[in-house]
């Protein structure tokens, strides 16, 4: 008895060009555009300022770039390896590995954008935004009566 392979070229095909698009997957949010995975952020927010922790790890330092303009904060990265093997023989065969990333956030009016400040410690990316002088909660003032 032989296995009978019965194949659809025209339905496969059909299927994976109509679902395979942008089109069909609108919440394509957690991706960058070459298609990986956009790290994940945590913002935090307390008295003093917010901070924005994002989860990279295996990165370096030097892989991140961070601008304020404006009232826009921007996270991006772009990262190349390259691996060799077998270069001995007669064949060679390389993996590339490109990552890159956009994230941007609107600070709040609140925020002291000058005085914006990140570090990287344990795969975690942590950018603190300290708020204004102003905007800081005031202690109660008692006011005494005349």
């Amino acid at each position: 008895m032989a296995l009978v392979k019965t194949n659809f070229p025209l339905f496969g095909n059909l299927f994976d060009d109509f679902f395979g698009t942008e089109l069909a997957d609108w919440r394509n949010q957690n991706y960058s555009a070459t298609n990986t995975t956009l790290p994940k952020v945590n913002i935090k927010e307390d008295e003093n300022g917010f901070v924005v922790e994002m989860a990279a790890p295996g990165m370096k330092k030097s892989d991140f770039k961070i601008n304020v303009d404006n009232s826009l904060l921007t996270i991006s990265s772009q990262k190349q390896e390259e691996q060799k093997e077998g270069e001995g023989e007669k064949y060679t065969r390389r993996e590339f590995a490109y990552q890159a990333f956009t994230r941007s956030f609107t600070l709040p009016n609140s925020a002291d954008a000058d005085k914006v400040s990140a570090s990287y410690n344990d795969g975690i990316l942590t950018v603190t935004i300290p708020k204004k002088e102003e905007a800081k909660p005031k202690p109660p003032k008692s006011i005494e009566i005349s």
